[in-house]
């Protein structure tokens, strides 16, 4: 967790950076900070299309906790702080849905085993449609197609783990990026 928050900070702050005029550097600086701004490019795009996942699962959560429950005469404690927790912790990928979906579990636990195991039910759910989501939104941000995305996520959590899947779109997208300017795809 750790290192994706600093990873994901570093890669806020290189996307922030101003750039200095191009004539201003050296060759090796040049292809350097060319690099560093397609990487940053790269992070933009990801880290905005994860906001609007993050929202996309909180609707769908929202909905659940505070209409679906409700009409089924269920009534759970701190619905909105779960619905605010699941906007904040689903702006990390992956890891984010995880937290916020153990928390709705435990609290639908506390009113019975049949909520919590509908609310589990309801997540997953939830959480494998915006697995294809998640690729559908990065992929148009960054020219992908949604199984080129889904890919990436497979190859990285086989060589990586959860690390992995957190950092498979900002790779791709820069390595595609990077491809593309050579000319190579």
């Amino acid at each position: 967790m750790a290192h994706s928050l600093v990873g994901m900070i570093l890669g806020a702050l290189i996307s922030l950076q101003e750039v200095r005029s191009a004539h201003e550097y050296r060759p090796l600086t040049q292809a350097l900070v060319a690099r560093m701004n397609r990487l940053g490019e790269a992070f933009r795009a990801v880290v905005f299309a994860q906001i609007r996942i993050a929202v996309l699962n909180t609707l769908f959560t929202a909905l659940y906790l505070g209409v679906a429950l409700p009409i089924a005469s269920v009534h759970l404690p701190l619905v909105k702080t779960m619905v605010v927790l699941t906007f904040i912790t689903g702006l990390l990928p992956v890891v984010g849905n995880l937290i916020s979906n153990t928390v709705v579990v435990v609290v639908s636990l506390s009113h019975s085993l049949a909520i919590a195991s509908a609310s589990l039910v309801f997540l997953l759910v939830v959480h494998k449609f915006e697995y294809f989501m998640n690729a559908r939104i990065v992929g148009t941000r960054i020219h992908a197609h949604a199984w080129e995305i889904l890919l990436s996520m497979l190859i990285m959590e086989a060589a990586f783990g959860i690390q992995g899947v957190i950092a498979a779109p900002i790779y791709y997208a820069y390595i595609k990026k990077e491809l593309s300017e050579c000319g190579m795809i």
